[in-house]
């Protein structure tokens, strides 16, 4: 097992490290890794300035009331299910109009959307070996394909545990222009802040003081019901219809790309090749019908 897989098992759940987006200085569209620079996406919440593959069955987020304990300051957690009943959605090539269909939340892009190749990534924040693409793949991705009108590229967010929707809404609430700044961010420095329990969250809203948030807009963002249940929504419409159980995970024209997420997996396809099997990604908790419980309240 890699190192970044035994450290998030031992914090929170799958995780993922760092990206090609990056944080600070206004780059519009930016997704490439460096220091607090800005990057710009088409759409998301205003807010303050400042992925082995998975069989085994995934817990769907409950949207209900908290049925375990009261939840602070919008403390988003994971409790077991007993009764979950959620059902993968069969892993094929996707219509490429259902899987283009606006969704709960705006489609948060980089890239020219007239561009003849169209990436879809399903991502958890707290997922390794999403953050490994993010390192090593990503960069060369963007470079030669989006900053060059070849690759429209959308990434949505499919939380594998409650810190990674918390990060998630997070970058959210960061505004448009600054979503993938914070995604990169939040990547970059994955092994400082993905822990269990409240030291998880404490970490988190230290990043955030860094990315120009204050306590009450941190709290704020977190206690957003109606951002967590679109982001919930959102997660289960990629699993049950598009049969999305692992992270990261990518459709590529419409073909689900497979185990392999090098350059010349996603080159192939643009070729027109078919994608290899599906194979190592970093599944959903084993056998946790889990879901993770919103805002206080929800």
């Amino acid at each position: 097992m890699a190192k970044n897989d035994k450290q998030a098992s031992a914090k929170a759940g799958s995780g993922k490290a760092a990206s090609g987006k990056s944080l600070g200085g206004k780059s519009s569209g930016d997704k490439s890794s460096g220091g607090m620079a800005s990057g710009s996406a088409s759409s998301g919440t205003e807010g303050p300035t400042g992925k082995d593959e998975a069989k085994s069955k995934i817990g769907v987020f409950i949207i209900g009331a908290v049925a375990a304990a009261a939840i602070v300051g919008g403390i988003v957690y994971w409790s077991s299910s007993q009764d979950a009943s959620d059902t993968p959605g069969e892993k094929k090539d996707p219509d490429l109009a259902a899987l283009m269909a606006p969704g709960q939340l705006p489609d948060m892009t980089l890239g020219n959307a007239d561009a003849p190749n169209i990436i879809v990534e399903y991502a958890s924040m707290t997922c390794p070996h999403c953050a490994l693409f993010e390192k090593t793949t990503f960069p060369d991705l963007k470079s030669k394909y989006i900053d060059t009108g070849k690759v429209h590229f959308i990434f949505r967010e499919f939380p594998l545990d409650g810190l990674a929707a918390q990060a998630s809404m997070l970058a959210r609430c960061a505004g448009p222009d600054r979503y993938f700044a914070m995604i990169d961010g939040l990547f970059q420095t994955q092994e400082n802040w993905v822990v269990q329990g409240q030291e998880g969250m404490d970490h988190l809203l230290q990043f955030a003081r860094q990315a120009g948030f204050t306590k009450e807009s941190f709290d704020k963002c977190m206690d957003d019901k109606e951002l967590f249940q679109k982001i919930v929504e959102s997660r289960t419409l990629a699993h049950e219809k598009f049969g999305v159980d692992s992270t990261p995970s990518f459709f590529v024209n419409g073909k689900r790309l497979g185990a392999e997420h090098e350059l010349k997996d996603f080159e192939a396809i643009f070729a027109g090749a078919t994608p290899t099997p599906e194979g190592s990604a970093t599944p959903a908790p084993e056998g946790s019908e889990s879901k993770p419980e919103g805002p206080s309240g929800q």
